[in-house]
């Protein structure tokens, strides 16, 4: 089987909320999407999504995932989609760094492999581990007592596990833990994402003043420097997010014990292939993850689903069913959120189809 074309499509996401804040005073509206097709001369397409969280959270931004798609599109045009790691470092060969924009070519090859063997991309990745994969919604920046009501309303929805977005001023972020804890029930998860957004001097400030609180903290600050410094001051639960960017700086983390749950971002790491490696090294090392990627909608959600029911519940600390949170439906067979939960289809491959007439005409044709 060979590649013989690639195509992507641009799709707007509207949120349902209207916005969604993290650290810094950063915000999106509107998510700008990438759906990509990759074509095979078996009559065989294979589908994925890439959506970078604007343009102010990662070396990434929505346009670049097309810009490096058409330079890297030609170059992987006659290769076999199914010869996963032999087209992993093909890409690396020739388009150093950038793996958000292989990410796409990756998960839509797992697609293709899934549907050429009738087999689910979760069997692929070895197994159904769990059943149903327990999510976290992440809560939008906003004054402590509008984050509070919004858990309140998600709680009602099947939610147990919640992604505070800190990462602002220091007395209002205090607030808002101490304010959204006090809410929820014994046994449930918040984390304080500051998505590093606190000097080192505010992280361990408030790190401090919430030690006595069943809250976990995230990525507080810039560098892995920084991080690794506030960890050694507290006893709370520590997650490392944006800096755990590949195996690297996952064994350096693991060997420094520097956190004791990462957050695996699919794009982030260059699609399915590496994020099954990280996954096995974490496992393997007794470290949660959480499973999820920077944004997207129903093919996003559908990938995450499959890496995340591949994973044994105890290393799933929760995972993001992203397309609850848009407007827009790109394609049929997507996981859907029943009571906090979701699973990942049991079709050939992703087990989705894109609704074409959402996505509108492809923006690029290899």
């Amino acid at each position: 089987m060979k590649i013989t074309g690639i195509k992507a499509w641009q799709v707007d996401l509207p949120l349902k909320e209207g916005r969604y804040s993290w650290s810094n005073g950063n915000f999106v509206e509107v998510f700008d999407s990438t759906v990509v097709a990759v074509e095979t001369d078996a009559g065989l397409t294979g589908y994925a999504e890439c959506c970078p969280l604007g343009s102010a959270y990662l070396p990434a931004y929505a346009a670049g995932v097309r810009a490096g798609l058409a330079e890297i599109g030609p170059k992987l045009i006659g290769l076999d989609p199914t010869e996963l790691d032999v087209l992993n470092r093909h890409m690396d060969s020739v388009l150093r760094g950038h793996p958000y924009v292989k990410a796409p070519i990756d998960i839509a090859c797992w697609d293709i492999l899934g549907k050429a063997t009738g087999l689910p991309v979760y069997k692929l990745l070895g197994g159904a581990a769990q059943e149903r994969i327990a999510l976290y919604r992440a809560i939008s920046q906003e004054a402590p007592e509008a984050m509070a009501a919004k858990i309140a309303g998600y709680k009602a929805q099947g939610y147990t596990k919640f992604q505070l977005k800190v990462g602002g001023d220091a007395d209002q972020d205090i607030d808002r833990i101490r304010i959204t804890r006090n809410i929820l029930d014994p046994g449930d998860i918040l984390v304080a994402d500051a998505n590093t957004g606190w000097t080192r001097a505010e992280a361990a400030r408030i790190a401090a003043a919430v030690a006595d609180l069943d809250v976990t903290i995230e990525q507080p600050c810039p560098t892995y420097e920084e991080c690794l410094s506030v960890r050694r001051r507290t006893a709370r639960p520590f997650v490392l997010d944006e800096v755990i960017d590949g195996v690297p700086t996952l064994m350096k983390a693991l060997a420094d014990d520097a956190m004791d749950i990462i957050n695996l971002k699919i794009s982030k790491v260059g699609g399915l292939t590496k994020a099954r490696l990280m996954r096995d090294i974490c496992v393997a090392s007794g470290t949660p993850m959480t499973m999820e990627d920077t944004w997207g909608g129903d093919i996003v959600t559908a990938t995450i689903a499959h890496l995340a029911r591949s994973t044994p519940e105890e290393f799933c600390f929760s995972a993001t069913d992203f397309n609850s949170y848009g407007t827009v439906d790109i394609a049929e067979g997507a996981p859907r959120r029943v009571d906090g939960f979701m699973t990942a289809p049991d079709s050939p491959g992703l087990g989705i189809t894109p609704i074409f007439p959402a996505l509108g005409e492809p923006v690029l044709v290899v």
